[in-house]
């Protein structure tokens, strides 16, 4: 094989040749230690194969011997925020954009680290740039949909998400946002097109997946809510055949995270820079809602959905397990010293607090870490938000989430979704029991909607912030969005949702039942 390139070696790992690459960047290091480029193409064998902190060595060795080659910090910055160290991924990805000039690719690349730590805007920049230099490229003008969707930009957003259709008319991810991003009227609606995608043989479970969410979500805006449910239960029913839900696995977290409450509270002489203030609860159950009404209070901003508190208490806890959230790495937290992570947590995240002396962060899922949480910081705040469990188990069944992560594999079955739920209710009434009233508090979605201004005060009280009318007018919040409740939090408060659940006919009479007390 010829001496490799940058260009000749990302072309043959896109082609998968890893062998072929491997075995050159080893001979040429060998008669040259110092020579970037095999480093470099080892970093992306690295990351194409998850091994992110490998990748993350050999990067950085690279750009130590070339640090002008924009590839070699552009893909520093990528891997950083594959990491979830968002803080140096910023500032790799702010030296990465004096370099990185006009490469659509690298573009792109910096778009999408922006994006995964929050700043919208500049993702948008990037992203902006990278479709001017290559109209042709798909996946492009998506990235570019999704940044302007969460920035509220929808107009911009449906152009790019249509532009993205005209290049790859079967991108599946782009019919599941387009459709996501507008109610379907009898005009506009595309159902007879969807479902021929869906059927071709050849689809994948993702394909499948978002096909499928599309059309329900189309047919629910037409009004046919029983099709919509048999057409979100077609959807699943492939990758719930590919990654069953254990519960009891499930089970086993969740009592290990019962076991957490015991854990001593730390000593009143660690003085943290600033207070977070955790919003826990099942997605799709007003969590975003309440960032907003938070995050528009003068003194505090919002820091999305992080998952720094978990790796932290896998990092110190040092267990085996493949997964930062189980019942090992629960059971082992018990022996650490709290205030350890509470500091790794605001050392981690102090650049998405922007200054403000109270930052929110709203990962769901963090209502495993209650106690923990509690436990690790003096005067947090958590607030766990609660939602019909009817209403609570339909949003999570009827959501699209990533399947990168195996903790929703519940949303692929409702009986599944009905046993989280009850999992998830006995817990907290496990922390309502166990955690000071002055740390934890839950706030329930349906009283917000109905009550907004008494129940916005009785959140601001709980934080210890000042009343400010700014609250009351979270829908007119600018900063950006990034999850599915980006459309919704830009409109003043509705009740359309609450028992949403009733339009369903007896076709959620099974989940009714998997519910038992709990349904009503």
């Amino acid at each position: 094989m010829p001496k490799l390139t940058l260009e000749s070696g990302l072309g043959l790992l896109r082609e998968k040749a890893y062998k072929a690459v491997h075995a050159s960047a080893i001979k040429e290091i060998k008669a040259n230690v110092i020579a970037p480029i095999p480093y470099f193409l080892l970093g992306v064998i690295a990351f194409d194969h998850n091994n992110f902190g490998k990748a993350l060595d050999l990067f950085s060795k690279a750009k130590q011997f070339d640090p002008e080659e924009p590839f070699y910090v552009a893909y520093e910055a990528m891997v950083l925020s594959t990491l979830r160290r968002s803080n140096e991924a910023l500032l790799a990805a702010n030296l990465a954009s004096k370099v990185v000039g006009n490469n659509a690719h690298l573009r792109d690349m910096l778009g999408v680290v922006y994006s995964r730590c929050g700043d919208h805007e500049k993702a948008v920049e990037h992203f902006k740039v990278a479709v001017r230099l290559n109209d042709k490229e798909p996946n492009y003008f998506y990235n570019l949909a999704a940044s302007q969707q969460f920035l509220g930009r929808f107009d911009e957003a449906k152009t790019a998400y249509e532009k993205v259709l005209s290049l790859e008319p079967t991108h599946h991810r782009a019919w599941s946002s387009l459709i996501a991003l507008n109610k379907q009227s009898p005009e506009t609606q595309q159902l007879q097109t969807l479902k021929d995608m869906f059927d071709r043989p050849s689809n994948s479970s993702d394909v499948k997946l978002h096909l499928g969410h599309a059309i329900a979500k189309t047919l629910e805006d037409l009004g046919q809510h029983e099709e919509s449910l048999s057409w979100l239960l077609r959807a699943k029913l492939e990758k719930r055949a590919e990654f069953p839900f254990d519960t009891d696995s499930a089970a086993k977290v969740f009592e290990a995270a019962k076991n957490t409450a015991h854990i001593k509270r730390p000593t009143e002489s660690f003085d943290p820079v600033r207070v977070p203030i955790f919003i826990v609860g099942l997605p799709r159950t007003g969590t975003t809602l309440v960032d907003r009404i938070l995050s528009s209070h003068s003194q505090v901003k919002s820091a999305g959905e992080l998952d720094v508190f978990a790796e932290q208490i896998k990092r110190l806890t040092n267990s085996q397990s493949p997964f930062v959230l189980d019942a090992e790495t629960l059971d082992a937290s018990k022996d650490l010293v709290l205030q350890d992570a509470a500091k790794g947590y605001l050392s981690q995240t102090q650049g998405l607090a922007g200054g403000a002396p109270h930052m929110v962060d709203k990962m769901p899922l963090n209502f495993f870490y209650a106690a923990l949480i509690a436990n690790a910081f003096p005067k947090v705040k958590i607030i766990a938000l609660r939602r019909g469990a009817m209403d609570s188990c339909l949003s999570n069944f009827r959501q699209l989430f990533s399947t990168q992560f195996s903790y929703y594999n519940y949303t692929f079955d409702l009986d599944d979704t009905a046993y989280f739920y009850r999992l998830f209710d006995d817990l907290m009434t496990h922390w309502r029991e166990t955690l000071p009233e002055d740390r934890f508090m839950e706030v329930r979605y349906e009283d917000i909607v109905h009550d907004q201004e008494n129940q916005t005060q009785r959140l601001l009280s709980f934080c210890g912030l000042d009343w400010e009318e700014a609250c009351l007018r979270f829908h007119e919040n600018t900063a950006a969005v990034s999850t599915a409740s980006s459309v919704q939090v830009r409109q003043p408060l509705y009740s359309g949702s609450i028992d949403r659940w009733k339009k369903y006919g007896n076709k959620l009479d099974g989940l009714q039942a998997a519910l038992a007390n709990l349904a009503d």
